[in-house]
């Protein structure tokens, strides 16, 4: 599935990165904690958050993630907008909390993977 699909499908507004839109969605990852994304997310999911500053764009890029899907219909800051648009990522606006939209992203096949740190 890619991140248009899932604009249509579940009405995400569309801040940032629409030429991008066609990238494939390889799971999902959802955290407020800028570290943990970076040390747990994988290349290609999709990020539920509800944060709105510039850093979570630059988070993306280094994490090569699909997309950022802000909930709660938080409006992102205008410097994050502009720095997405610039990078090509993916920035969206749900009015979904994240545990419902979560729900909805994993009935239609999206789920998370941590990575295993037990090392099994």
């Amino acid at each position: 599935m890619n991140v248009f699909e899932l604009v249509e499908k579940l009405n995400f507004e569309i801040k940032a990165g629409k030429e991008n839109l066609n990238n494939e969605i390889t799971g999902g990852y959802a955290s407020d904690l800028l570290s943990d994304v970076l040390a747990n997310s994988g290349e290609g999911n999709l990020w539920i958050t509800l944060q709105i500053h510039q850093n979570i764009v630059a988070i993306a890029e280094l994490r090569n993630l699909a997309g950022i899907v802000i909930i709660n219909n938080r409006q992102p800051d205008e410097d994050t907008i502009e720095k997405a648009d610039r990078l090509g990522i993916p920035l969206l606006v749900s009015g979904l909390p994240a545990f419902e939209l979560i729900g909805r992203l994993y009935s239609m096949g999206i789920s998370g993977k941590v990575k295993d740190v037990q090392g099994d």
